[in-house]
This record gives structure tokens, C-alpha cells and sequence, in this order.
């Protein structure tokens, strides 16, 4: 198995995805452990990827952006792109940050390369001169290893499982590949891009996050998260028993059937703490609970936990902060 790496690096409007730029950190740190080289792959209108914005890879520790005119954010022409650089340059491996367009790439190059795949990764290692994949299973309560048998593994990780670090050489080569698209992969097209969130910022890259659930006692109580989280300047999240009844929208669903996040801070306001729920949400750097059950089982993980009525203790830390932000 060779000891090159290449990740698939997601652009919009300019910029790089976080995720994407945590895995090429990822990948090349990997690299460097395997004797190997770490190259990214952007994929999109060549108009909208310039010189310039791929160079900026190599500060992550990429050795080489591939450039592919080709629809973005399509699993099919990516997964064509994909496997062309692949075979062409002999990488070893491929890696994703993580998301649902990732999986369905992990995928589809799993059948095309005849690769092995591990999603919902959150850690990887060097043992023996292959990687290694590690996943949790079991509802988190116990990890799963996985190591490559076939010429190219796939690795696809958990959102905001990979840091991003920069230090890399500072530019990379910029090389422009053409690939020749399957009649396939060319049938769909993107109509329209957009999520609906619940909030103008995205829970996944947000530093602060606000999350109610049953507890807030109705749809309008979402109303005192959004107060405290647009004066915190993050974003409001939700469980999938709000979701599922139509309190909140889905795209702010945190926990196993949800996103997962990482915030510096997570409020959970009305939410019991189910392990479904923790899942999502156990990477938070600090998390402060507030439920008026102190049996809630939030409680046994949370940094902060506060027993009372969040109707009356929301709107004050709302104003606590509007306060010391205005001072």
C-alpha cells in the first residue's frame, strides 16, 4: 500500500471548508508518519478556484492542490475525479473531514477502487506503516479499529474530529488535472445550493451554542436560545425529540442521528442528556446544563450544571452578557 495521501477538499463562495482543512492538517501529519506525501483535491468551476486559494493549502502541509474543472459538491463527478488522481498518482489513501457528501464519495470510490472504508472516524495512527482507523461503536462505549488489506483505504471522519494546524511549507503546487466524467455522474445537477439551519450561522463551525430541548415546554421557547445565542454571537441547536416534533428545524439537530459538534462552549437548556444526545455533543470544550431535574443525567458530564427554571434563568444570562459585552 503506497504512503501517499490525498484529501477531498470542499470550497464554497472563496473559501475552504473547516472540516476540510482540519483533515488535510490530519492527512498531512499522517503522511509525514508514513514516509508519504500529503495532496488535497479541489473540485469545482475553475473561475471560482484561483491560483492563489489552492496555493493557500500547503500552509495546512499539502504538497500538491489538483485542480478539476468538474459540478461541485456532486458525489459523482467527485468520485470520478477522485479515483482518476488516485490511480493516476498511486495515492495510498483517501481522506474526509466528514458530512453526508462524504460518505456518499467514501462510497462510491469504495466500489470503484475495490477500497475499504471506515466512516465516523475520530482518530487514526501509523502502526506498522499502514494507518489505522479508529471508530466508536456501541453507542460510544468502545472503539473499533480498522486496518487496510486492499491497495487504497478510504477514511471518512466525524465532523470536527480533525484539528486544523497550519505550518506547512506555505504554498502549493497548483495542479491542473482533466478527468473524463461517466455519463452517469453527469444525469444530476445542483439546483440550487443552501440548508435550512434555524440560524444564520452553522452549528458545526459555531464557538458558542445554545441547545433546548423538551424542557423549554414549547416551539416558542426556542425564542429565549436565540436571544442568548445572538448575544453570545453563535448558533442554537436542538434534540431530535424537539425536531421530530416539528419544533425546530432538522439541520439543528445535535446527537447520533444528528451533527456533531465541537464548540468552546455548549448550553443545554431543557435537555436531559441522552446518550443519543451526548454523542453529538461530548467534544465541547465547556458544557453548562440547565434543567430543573437534578436527576437529569446531563448532569453527570456536564462541566456546569444549574437546577432551576431556564424561563427565568436564560433571559438573565442574556442580559448578563449583552451587559458585559457593553461594557
Amino acid at each position: 500500500m503506497a504512503n501517499d495521501i490525498l484529501v477531498y477538499v470542499l470550497h464554497y463562495d472563496g473559501a475552504f471548508n473547516k472540516n476540510s482543512l482540519g483533515a488535510v492538517s490530519e492527512g498531512a501529519r499522517l503522511a509525514s508518519e508514513l514516509g508519504g506525501a500529503c495532496d488535497a483535491i479541489v473540485i469545482g468551476d475553475k473561475a471560482g478556484m484561483p491560483d492563489e486559494l489552492l496555493a493557500s493549502l500547503g500552509s495546512y502541509g499539502a504538497r500538491k492542490a489538483f485542480r478539476v474543472e468538474a459540478p461541485e459538491g456532486l458525489a459523482g463527478p467527485i468520485v470520478d475525479a477522485m479515483a482518476h488522481v488516485i490511480s493516476d498518482q498511486g495515492h495510498g489513501y483517501a481522506l474526509f473531514g466528514g458530512g453526508l457528501l462524504g460518505f456518499e464519495i467514501g462510497a462510491g470510490l469504495c466500489a470503484r477502487l475495490d477500497a475499504g472504508v471506515t466512516m465516523e472516524v475520530t482518530g487514526v495512527s501509523v502502526e506498522d506503516g499502514k494507518l489505522v482507523a479508529e471508530r466508536p461503536i456501541l453507542q460510544d462505549s468502545s472503539i473499533s479499529k480498522s486496518h487496510y488489506k486492499s491497495d487504497v483505504g478510504v477514511i471518512i471522519g466525524r465532523l470536527n474530529s480533525f484539528e486544523i494546524k497550519e505550518g506547512g511549507s506555505g504554498s502549493a503546487e497548483v495542479v491542473d488535472v482533466d478527468v473524463e466524467l461517466s455519463d452517469f455522474s453527469t444525469h444530476a445537477e445542483m439546483v440550487q445550493r443552501g440548508e435550512q439551519r434555524g440560524a444564520d450561522v452553522n452549528i458545526e463551525d459555531a464557538d458558542f451554542l445554545v441547545a433546548g430541548g423538551r424542557g423549554l415546554g414549547k416551539p416558542e421557547g426556542f425564542k429565549l436560545c436565540e436571544d442568548l445565542a445572538e448575544a453570545l454571537g453563535g448558533a442554537v441547536a436542538a434534540t431530535r425529540a424537539v425536531v421530530d416534533a416539528g419544533w425546530y428545524p432538522y439541520a439543528a439537530q445535535i446527537g447520533q442521528t444528528g451533527k456533531s459538534v465541537s464548540p468552546k462552549l455548549y448550553l443545554a437548556a431543557g435537555i436531559s442528556g441522552a446518550i443519543q444526545h451526548k454523542v453529538g455533543m461530548q467534544g465541547s470544550e465547556n458544557i453548562v446544563a440547565i434543567n430543573k431535574d437534578s436527576n437529569a443525567p446531563i448532569f453527570e458530564f456536564c462541566d456546569l450544571g444549574i437546577i432551576g427554571d431556564l424561563n427565568k434563568i436564560l433571559p438573565k444570562l442574556t442580559e448578563a452578557v449583552k451587559a458585559k459585552k457593553g461594557a
